[in-house]
């Protein structure tokens, strides 16, 4: 028997999925301004969630870094890639976390398993190949070593913000999607994922 929240879950996943991938997709113009509207919102939970005044400036500068890094990379497909390892990451972690439960990574995060964290890896080496094979790329060594990378930021993104939802004492970041809780709680690994793929691409790693 699927409860309440699973369903809003459910429902709210199919109708924001395919909205998202239109803004993404279908141009330059729609995807600033889908950013924008990301942007702007995740600034608001942020600063609404946090008290202190140190924590509002510093996590606003972040958040501000992480969309700038965004837009850069947007230039490319690249960002794609990141997208794609993070929300498989999360995917896989959900997945194999519930099947096969185990050992607590942090008590920050209860919900965060080994067995989860083994299943983000798994499922976002699985996309990786999926990426490769549409940019028309051989997987190598370095792309399968930026994939656990990533992977693993965006994993540590979460558990971050796990974090600052336990100091502020709520359990989501806002209320903007049904089930899901706020737009933070879905981007948390992207926004960190961001400026370190960001930073790789800089030092020409990947060319």
């Amino acid at each position: 028997m699927i409860n309440k929240e699973l369903q809003k879950r459910i429902i709210s996943s199919v109708i924001l999925l395919p909205l998202a991938l239109y803004f993404i997709f279908a141009g330059s113009l729609y995807l600033i301004f889908f950013t924008m509207i990301c942007f702007f919102v995740s600034i608001y939970e942020w600063n609404k969630m946090v008290k202190k005044i140190e924590l509002k400036f510093f996590g606003t500068l972040f958040l501000v870094c992480s969309f700038y890094t965004f837009y850069e990379i947007s230039i490319d497909y690249f960002w794609v890639f990141v997208l794609l390892v993070c929300v498989s990451t999360d995917i896989g972690g959900y997945v194999f976390g519930k099947l096969f439960k185990g050992p607590k990574i942090t008590k920050i995060s209860p919900n965060k398993t080994y067995s989860g964290m083994i299943g983000g890896y798994v499922i976002s080496l699985i996309f990786l190949s999926f990426f490769m094979n549409w940019i028309d790329y051989t997987v190598n060594m370095e792309w399968f070593i930026v994939t656990i990378l990533i992977s693993t930021v965006s994993q540590i993104g979460d558990i971050t913000i796990s974090y600052f939802k336990r100091l502020s004492n709520v359990k989501d970041t806002g209320k903007i999607i049904p089930g899901h809780g706020g737009l933070l709680d879905r981007i948390d690994g992207m926004i960190f994922a961001f400026p370190i793929f960001y930073l790789i691409n800089l030092t020409g790693y990947l060319s």
